[in-house]
């Protein structure tokens, strides 16, 4: 029978909870696996404290290198880079590897990342275009699987991330019945659904700045051309091309994204009706509001409500 070694590296700051609750759910997969006369993979799990100064043949062991989210700022490039070089090595080798939150930050630092498709917590979505600007950030996604490298984005993303790896080395059966176990979600959701805009506000464009802090002020509902380039003292041409460099949108995408944020809040603490709502934020047509609802949260306005209502 196949074994498969998983590897949770603890880079300095990374969430021992986080490396302890994988651990776990692997284990319990283990053991619906057993109940169940599972004839494939095994999974055997180590936790790596001291990597890379761990031997290279421990390394070698494992066939999936997790790096856990971390409850401190982002790793500094200096403190990563061993750990980097060594990940980087142990990939060439064949290893899959995986990083969860902050964890993306480690496996930046490697170079693995340049031209792939990844995601970590939605906060974090200015400092790491900036730090990797050649990887392509999607932080819209729970958890993206590239086959040889899998990420995951926010803090308890490493459930979905496990429950993932458990799909694919156990079964899905097993899957779901470690999900049901644990009483969480499979994965399937996106971090949308949880994230809040969090815009560019350190690009440096004081004109710009003055733009984004009148749309802030009004939730988004004033977001006419004119009004905008003026306040910013531009000609409209100049202002839309500045506002797209300094915030990585545009004007309209960045004002329909501060009107559902406002609607969001409404959906979660109100009781106001969905058409009431939409009035609320600037929009006539009931229809419009639910599509742009949809388009940026992932959800209809009526399953935020359900899913998030306090």
């Amino acid at each position: 029978m196949d074994e498969v070694g998983i590897g949770i590296v603890l880079y300095p700051g990374a969430q021992r909870s986080a490396a302890w609750g994988l651990e776990d759910l692997f284990a319990i997969a283990a053991r619906v696996a057993a109940e169940a006369g599972h004839q494939g993979a095994q999974v055997r799990v180590q936790i790596l404290e001291d990597t890379p100064r761990e031997t290279a043949h421990a390394g070698k062991t494992c066939d999936v290198l997790i790096l856990p989210p971390s409850l401190e700022p982002p790793i500094e490039r200096a403190a990563a880079a061993p750990l980097a070089r060594w990940l980087r090595a142990r990939h060439a080798e064949g290893a899959v590897v995986a990083s969860i939150c902050g964890g993306a930050f480690v496996l930046g630092e490697s170079g693995l990342l340049d031209g792939r498709t990844v995601t970590t917590h939605w906060a974090y979505e200015e400092a790491f275009c900036d730090r990797f600007p050649d990887a392509v950030l999607d932080i819209d996604r729970l958890l993206i699987d590239g086959g040889d490298i899998l990420s995951a984005g926010g803090l308890m993303a490493w459930t979905d991330l496990g429950l993932s790896l458990v799909e694919r080395y156990l079964g899905p059966v097993v899957m779901a019945q470690t999900a049901r176990m644990l009483l969480i979600d499979p994965p399937g959701r996106e971090q949308r659904y949880y994230s809040g805009f969090a815009p560019r506000l350190s690009h440096g464009d004081a004109a710009i700045l003055k733009a984004q802090h009148f749309l802030h002020e009004g939730s988004g509902r004033e977001a006419r051309l004119a009004v905008l380039a003026d306040l910013a003292g531009l000609e409209e041409r100049t202002f839309l091309r500045r506002f797209q460099r300094a915030t990585g949108m545009t004007a309209t995408d960045y004002a329909q994204r501060l009107r559902i944020t406002k609607a969001q809040e409404l959906l979660q603490f109100g009781r106001l009706p969905i058409e009431r709502i939409a009035w609320e934020v600037g929009y006539s047509d009931p229809g419009a509001f639910r599509k742009v609802f949809r388009r940026i949260v992932g959800l209809t306005p009526g399953e935020y409500r359900q899913r998030f209502h306090a």
